[in-house]
């Protein structure tokens, strides 16, 4: 794989039975890039990162991740973190025990030593004093912070964002935002995210693709502040020029 591309997508179709969302799909993640999966409801972005991830095997195409194993198919420990939509935090245990989890599923660390490393990724997404917290204790942004926190927890230099900033005030969307560009530029972390939220696109996003359910294909790709300035796409232009209220998808 060429140096410096940490992730290479090629002739990937995504879908299950009968319905394909994608179809020959090619692109590369560079190391340290914020790299955006873009597009309109139903194009098939959380299904792409779902393949990325390891949790759907493509039957056409390649996924190549540089050192990273993927646990799926080769048993070892994994080296790339993921957050889900709404952070899927597990009710019945405190936010120390959540964010333990990959700890104790991976490592054979002893329990004091895997609290400190707990409460060191709060410290690290600004969550000092919420280990016996109950996750039903948490504000919105707070749960996403945590989920961070827990893909953080085996020192990956990747991880994986579902919809980071949905449903959270604008307040709240900003420091998540501010707190994903801390963590690439201070950990050089190579950071893969899905999402529709124009305010975080261009402010954090370095590179995009932009998926189209029409065509089942990426129509877009680059800087979106560049797609937004200068692409004359009828598909894609609106998408950068919504108004506010235009923003959430169906």
């Amino acid at each position: 794989m060429t140096e410096g591309i940490l992730i290479r997508v090629t002739g990937l179709s995504i879908g299950w039975d009968d319905v394909v969302l994608q179809k020959n799909a090619s692109f590369d993640v560079a190391r340290g890039d914020i790299f955006a999966i873009l597009g309109g409801s139903g194009c098939g972005k959380s299904t792409l990162l779902r393949y990325l991830v390891g949790l759907e095997d493509p039957t056409e195409g390649t996924i190549e991740v540089t050192g990273i194993g993927r646990p799926h198919l080769d048993g070892g420990r994994p080296r790339f973190g993921v957050m889900f939509q709404s952070g899927a935090l597990i009710g019945s245990l405190t936010v120390g025990e959540n964010v333990g989890l990959p700890l104790q599923e991976w490592t054979d660390l002893a329990p004091e030593a895997a609290r400190a490393i707990v409460r060191a990724k709060l410290r690290l997404v600004g969550l000092p004093g919420v280990m016996e917290k109950m996750p039903s204790e948490l504000s919105g942004g707070m749960k996403k912070r945590a989920a961070i926190a827990r893909a953080m927890a085996l020192e990956p230099n990747l991880i994986f964002l579902d919809e980071p900033s949905a449903g959270l005030d604008p307040v709240s969307a900003v420091e998540l935002d501010e707190l994903i560009l801390t963590l690439n530029k201070s950990l050089g972390l190579t950071v893969v995210l899905v999402t529709h939220e124009l305010p975080s696109i261009f402010k954090i996003v370095s590179r995009c693709i932009m998926l189209d359910r029409d065509s089942q294909s990426i129509i877009a790709r680059g800087d979106p502040r560049a797609l937004r300035n200068e692409s004359t796409d009828p598909r894609v232009r609106p998408f950068f020029h919504r108004t506010p209220h235009e923003t959430k998808e169906g």
